[in-house]
């Protein structure tokens, strides 16, 4: 029994120490507290005079190298620079393009969660998703609507495609704009709302959410709507959000497949001649 309680103490105080990120000075008291309780017999319920023991040892060098790590220079020195060295070989380069994705944007809560140390507060804070009007609607009506059309065993083990039924119905209700603004033939939905209507389709066909999400993702609408010209806007816009076009990018290389992090293509997006006509392209 006094083992069963010794053991149940010293997992209390690890966890306590873990949960509060104590320092590695008060692991390394944690760790000579259990092993002279341990050489005095406590661990047994009858106290003596402390036995060194191998057990007992081996608990000794962990405090100690415990409290030699709680020195910043130390563990920098033998711990922290040998560990750098060793994984810097073995951990790719990152280009300039991936540093600037990495920097870019802010974290929200998830990053305290991750961390280990989430403010529960602050999720309580975070205010509960609302829709307009006309986003509900849309989730209410024309979404569950193509819920309804949509039958994943025939797209998946039968057609082997998307029917024509559904792109038409999807093109028709403007299910390709919605990352598109209402000024350039879009629906001009919220990001909560994008979440929502494609939570909800992929809930019924993951491949019938991928015709919706991925041109309101990944293409290429909100990159003309933002950095486009005028003329760009009025002609690609509302034809992308019809499906009368469909939009696509290149990602990678003829000498890195889908790994696009290793592509070894450089694009200048310069002036130059094609067709006989001067316009604005990507020199590769």
């Amino acid at each position: 029994m006094a083992e069963f309680i010794f053991a149940l103490l010293c997992l209390f105080a690890l966890f306590a120490l873990a949960m509060n990120r104590a320092p590695l000075r008060l692991w390394a008291l944690a760790a000579a507290v259990f092993t002279l309780c341990a050489e005095m017999g406590l661990v047994h319920g009858h106290l003596h005079r402390p036995v060194l023991t191998l057990w007992a040892l081996l608990g000794w060098l962990i405090a100690g190298a415990l409290f030699a790590l709680s020195y910043k220079d130390l563990r920098r020195k033998y711990v922290t620079l040998p560990a750098y060295r060793a994984l810097k070989g073995a951990m790719p380069i990152i280009s300039e393009t991936e540093r600037e994705a990495l920097q870019a944007g802010t974290v929200g809560w998830d990053a305290e969660l991750f961390g280990g140390t989430p403010d529960w507060a602050k999720l309580r804070r975070v205010a509960p998703i609302t829709l307009t009007a006309e986003e509900r609607a849309f989730l209410d009506g024309p979404t569950v609507e193509l819920c309804k059309r949509l039958n994943d065993w025939r797209i998946r083990h039968e057609l082997h495609d998307i029917p024509d039924d559904i792109w038409r119905f999807v093109c028709d209700n403007g299910f390709l704009g919605m990352l598109i603004s209402k000024q350039h033939g879009g629906l001009g939905f919220s990001a909560q709302a994008q979440s929502l209507i494609l939570g909800k389709i992929s809930s019924r066909s993951p491949d019938g959410v991928t015709i919706v999400m991925v041109p309101n993702s990944l293409g290429p609408g909100e990159l003309i709507e933002k950095y486009g010209t005028d003329a760009q806007k009025e002609h690609f816009l509302p034809r992308l959000a019809r499906g009368e076009e469909i939009p696509c990018f290149a990602l990678t290389g003829p000498f890195s497949g889908s790994d696009a992090a290793s592509m070894r293509d450089i694009g200048i997006v310069t002036r130059g001649l094609h067709e006989g006509e001067e316009t604005l392209g990507l020199r590769l």
